[in-house]
């Protein structure tokens, strides 16, 4: 199987950036875009040339590591599915692909296809965490939480903090991943004591170093993690309760 790629190569955060030419004749259907790249490197590294560079980590679409641009679609054209979980078979009839990195002002490149995406940990760090109290282990039940309230946490939840959905904002907004950050704690009874004070804290980062929403929706539909719209509308709602019950208010 022959399939020809254009790949980006960038040296660094402030170099000047280009697309390589390559074709990888002895592919098959079972490589996932990842194996792809890796037999790519193979050939690259025979011919004394630079491997790309690009991330990954578990390989079994969990890590959220391995996000790049495939024919301008975060991770690629099979919805809800990271790049590493896409597989040559899925693409009857396309034998030719464009990989480059996320575009977005949040994310700079590191290398090639490589960025920092450090901007989504600042919004963890801002609000993403509970406080718990150390030592020994509190009953099940002392805590009560229905089913459907724990189903729905569990679903935001999923979030692998990947960035597509920053990718795929033409203003560069990260509210569904804030969103899916807050609708899950703000379901579970441990996160509770601290909602207000985590909203404001990642609003506020949210602000400073992401764009608005575009209101079109196109986070969702790249999603991995099949995180919906609706978790966008939990930042604003979230956002909104906490100006109503103050600044004095944790809860």
């Amino acid at each position: 199987m022959r399939v020809t790629l254009e790949v980006w190569r960038q040296d660094g955060p402030r170099a000047s950036g280009r697309f390589e030419h390559h074709t990888v004749e002895d592919a098959t259907a079972e490589m996932s875009l990842l194996e792809l790249l890796d037999r790519l490197n193979d050939q690259i590294i025979e011919q004394g040339g630079k491997p790309v560079v690009f991330e990954s980590d578990c390989r079994e679409g969990v890590c959220g590591s391995c996000g790049f641009l495939v024919n301008g679609t975060p991770h690629g054209p099979v919805p809800h599915t990271p790049a590493c979980r896409q597989h040559l078979r899925a693409f009857p009839g396309v034998s030719h692909f464009r990989l480059e990195p996320f575009r977005a002002a949040a994310f700079p490149v590191i290398r090639d296809l490589a960025v920092d995406r450090s901007g989504l940990d600042s919004l963890v760090r801002a609000g993403g965490t509970v406080a718990v109290m150390t030592g020994t282990a509190a009953d099940a039940d002392a805590a009560p939480q229905s089913h459907h309230e724990a189903e729905e946490a569990l679903d935001f939840a999923a979030c692998i903090g990947c960035g597509a959905c920053v990718a795929a904002c033409p203003n560069g907004a990260a509210m569904l991943f804030a969103g899916a950050e807050l609708a899950h704690l703000a379901r579970m009874p441990q996160g509770r004591q601290e909602r207000g004070r985590r909203a404001r804290r990642m609003v506020d980062a949210l602000d400073e170093q992401f764009g608005p929403c575009s209101l079109y929706g196109e986070c969702a539909r790249v999603c991995p993690a099949g995180i919906p719209l609706a978790a966008v509308a939990t930042v604003n709602r979230e956002r909104l309760r906490a100006g109503l019950r103050g600044r004095n208010r944790d809860d």
